[in-house]
């Protein structure tokens, strides 16, 4: 079967934790787990540190990468190390 270039074959991704979860579910799963003061201390951005909501943060996430990719880089490596001791 051929897929449009907007989508993927559900093969593609077999390996990636990421697949499939948006960023509002990895960062309202994060939240979840530790806490804005955590988010603050491991990711030193205004936005979980200041009055933090889920709305700003995912406006700031959204338009800067670096961030994004340090909180998903987490995610995923706590995705990984449960799934390993389980």
């Amino acid at each position: 079967m051929l897929y449009p270039l907007h989508m993927s074959s559900p093969d593609n991704h077999p390996n990636d934790p990421l697949h499939g979860i948006n960023l509002e579910t990895v960062l309202k799963t994060m939240v979840d787990r530790h806490g804005w003061l955590e988010l603050g201390d491991q990711i030193p951005i205004r936005c979980f540190m200041f009055n933090p909501t889920i709305k700003s943060s995912l406006t700031f996430l959204r338009k800067t990468p670096w961030a994004r990719k340090r909180l998903e880089d987490w995610y995923v490596y706590e995705a990984i190390r449960n799934r390993s001791t389980t």
